[in-house]
């Protein structure tokens, strides 16, 4: 079973790393990192909003930037 949560990024992305200290400090459950480098799909829909979290299950996303009591709201 995969995570209902997943987090669109880039290689060598400082705001990436950002976003993952948020998620770590919130504890937030499973989700899978999805790098869109060389996918054109995924570089056009996300390329200059990464990061991005979305929810697959509520078809919600988070852009960036997001804070430890933004992201805690968005996931309750």
């Amino acid at each position: 079973m995969s995570a209902n949560l997943t987090l669109y990024q880039r290689d060598d992305c400082h705001l990436c790393d950002l976003a993952l200290e948020v998620l770590a400090a919130v504890r937030a459950p499973e989700f899978d990192s999805v790098f869109i480098d060389g996918d054109d799909a995924l570089e056009q829909r996300y390329g200059i909003r990464v990061p991005v979290l979305r929810d697959e299950r509520r078809g919600t996303e988070l852009d960036w930037p997001f804070d430890v009591g933004t992201l805690r709201k968005w996931l309750a």
